[in-house]
């Protein structure tokens, strides 16, 4: 199977990060009901942990699942999205667009509980709400794999992402609908992280319009030894 173990590598991230979802989930399937239900509440990146554990949780959050049996849909979503962008534009500016997304969208859709709570339209309890996954993250790779597609391709696969993501967002939607539209959007605005946008860019040396009108530069008689 040379072609599966070139794939993985040429995807690390995307492979290890499924890797450690795989064992947490393997984690939760196998404790009781409530060792389960501790543990995502304390992996959460709810408002209650952002208080007392900021940075941790808005970095573990991203490497569990609520629901272990789920794990093979988000497996064949990572291979679809995550691979791809990886593949695509390299791990550092992968990891740059889906980290900064995940991070971006959990403190801005917590932020929107906060605003929601404090103003009486959801009970104090939201604090603890359980707030674990990695479908910011693919939301970004989502976005950013738009500008992987040729055209007309392009226009339909934008479209049904569209779709998926803003209908949930115009009709009743969650904190989290809001967190995947703010991840989406970031997507789209890692562009200029992309491959498309480097071939894109104009040649920074050679000669200008002008230069090539006037054509080439007059040829020079060499030197003679008797001038300085």
């Amino acid at each position: 199977m040379t072609w599966a173990k070139d794939w993985v590598r040429s995807s690390p991230g995307t492979h290890i990060w499924l890797l450690v979802i795989g064992i947490t989930s393997l984690v939760i399937a196998a404790a009781s009901e409530g060792l389960g239900q501790f543990l995502v509440h304390r992996t959460s990146s709810n408002i209650h942990e952002l208080n007392e554990h900021p940075l941790p949780s808005l970095l573990i959050s991203g490497f569990w699942i609520e629901r272990p049996e789920s794990f093979l849909l988000y497996a064949v979503m990572f291979e679809l999205l995550h691979a791809n962008v990886e593949r695509w534009t390299g791990t550092a500016r992968w990891l740059l667009t889906v980290g900064g997304a995940h991070i971006a969208a959990t403190l801005a859709s917590q932020e929107l509980v906060l605003l929601a709570i404090e103003g009486h339209r959801l009970p104090r309890s939201m604090t603890h709400v359980v707030d674990i996954g990695v479908s910011y993250g693919l939301a970004a790779a989502a976005g950013v794999l738009t500008y992987r597609l040729r055209l007309p391709w392009r226009y339909g696969y934008l479209a049904g992402v569209l779709v998926f993501f803003g209908v949930p967002l115009l009709t009743g939607a969650s904190f989290t609908d809001f967190g995947h539209a703010i991840a989406l959007v970031m997507g789209f605005a890692a562009w200029p992280l992309t491959p498309a946008a480097a071939e894109e860019l104009p040649p920074e040396d050679g000669p200008g319009p002008a230069d090539r009108a006037a054509g080439p530069p007059p040829e020079q008689r060499p030197e003679s030894p008797q001038e300085r």
